[in-house]
């Protein structure tokens, strides 16, 4: 089968990628669709360190196709979208509904795959970049049949942490303000988290100008362009004089870190989202914390996926939670270094990989 394999130095497509039948606990799912995530990029340009060889992928969509004993919330032909949680369900992280700490969901990768002789790392517990892969069954969700499986494979990353942040994590609350910093896959997610939870002033900030429009379309009142402003924390405040009740950094910049925190009004929180490298630190004013000002941590949305990801599909089908929108092109997966190339420039919102059966 086909698969996107990354040894250490370069990324191969692959035709002659094979993956194991599914233990107890565990679900086969024949990949339909899979979005590339900058965490993807990311593991590629040594940014996320990560055991090779690896197949790719953690954002993905498909159809059951076999179960191991155990699993009864899916059959075979269910459509599913996927998460990357291989939490245990049973540690006080799980039982207090905190998956995204459980320490068994974090760091431990399998070899579920081979290619000749040699076995094959899976990425964040789910390799959506091949034909099949095999996950426990926790991070398969069943989802509706009329959902698009194009559309379904965001909700399991960039929907999942950038609506999450705004619901889960940083509770935003009506006629709150919000400003988002990166109007990329992830900062539109949480724009439309914003949106879903009635905040009243959304700012979205970006260095791009061309990603007004879409940035608007998912929900920010106002657009910043940071190319053609000297000092970014003053446009905002041009908008919001006192400030951000909540301000979200999308990009993983240290500088805009201390953006994200210099633009928020007191009591005011900064959410970060981006992944800049694993030793880079960020530095702030530590007076202005005594304001009751907050930094938060969040991963993956804080979220609770078998709770969320049916949630965000009931949205969608609702046509209150834009998916189909986030999907700016498609390719064959023999093209991914055309869909990398894309995303690593930021000409797409999500790149989508599609699967034939």
């Amino acid at each position: 089968m086909k698969g996107v394999i990354f040894d250490g130095e370069q990324v191969r497509v692959v035709g002659d990628l094979q993956v194991r039948d599914p233990g107890p606990g565990e679900v086969l799912v024949g990949i339909r669709a899979a979005g590339l995530c900058h965490s993807d990029l990311s593991v590629i340009d040594g940014t996320i360190p990560f055991p090779v060889p690896v197949v790719l992928g953690h954002e993905g969509a498909g159809v059951v196709e076999a179960v191991g004993p155990g699993v009864v919330h899916v059959v075979p032909g269910d459509h599913v979208a996927l998460s990357t949680l291989a939490n245990c369900g049973t540690c006080a992280e799980c039982d207090r509904g905190r998956p995204t700490m459980c320490r068994k969901a974090i760091g431990m990768p399998g070899k579920p795959f081979r290619r000749g002789g040699a076995e094959l790392f899976n990425f964040a517990s789910n390799s959506a970049f091949a034909q099949r892969t095999v996950v426990k069954a926790v991070q398969a969700v069943k989802i509706p049949k009329s959902v698009p499986l194009t559309s379904a494979a965001l909700i399991g990353c960039g929907v999942l942490t950038g609506v999450g942040a705004v619901l889960n994590r940083a509770r935003v609350d009506r006629g709150e303000s919000v400003v988002v910093i990166g109007a990329g896959g992830i900062g539109l997610n949480v724009l439309q988290g914003a949106r879903l939870a009635g905040a009243s002033v959304i700012v979205a900030v970006d260095a791009n100008p061309a990603k007004e429009a879409a940035a608007r379309q998912f929900g920010a009142t106002h657009f910043v362009d940071a190319s053609a402003v000297p000092d970014g924390v003053r446009a905002v405040k041009e908008i919001l004089p006192t400030g951000a009740d909540h301000a979200f950094e999308c990009v993983g910049s240290t500088r805009l870190i201390r953006q994200a925190i210099d633009v928020l009004d007191r009591h005011g929180q900064a959410v970060l989202l981006g992944v800049p490298p694993a030793a880079a630190e960020a530095s702030f004013l530590v007076s202005s914390l005594y304001l009751d000002k907050s930094i938060l941590g969040c991963r993956y949305g804080s979220s609770r996926p078998q709770r969320d990801i049916a949630l965000y599909a009931r949205l969608y089908e609702e046509r209150r939670l834009l998916l189909d929108e986030l999907v700016t092109a498609t390719y064959g997966v023999e093209d991914f270094a055309k869909a990398a190339d894309d995303a690593h420039h930021g000409r797409v919102a999500r790149a989508v990989l599609v699967f034939g059966e």
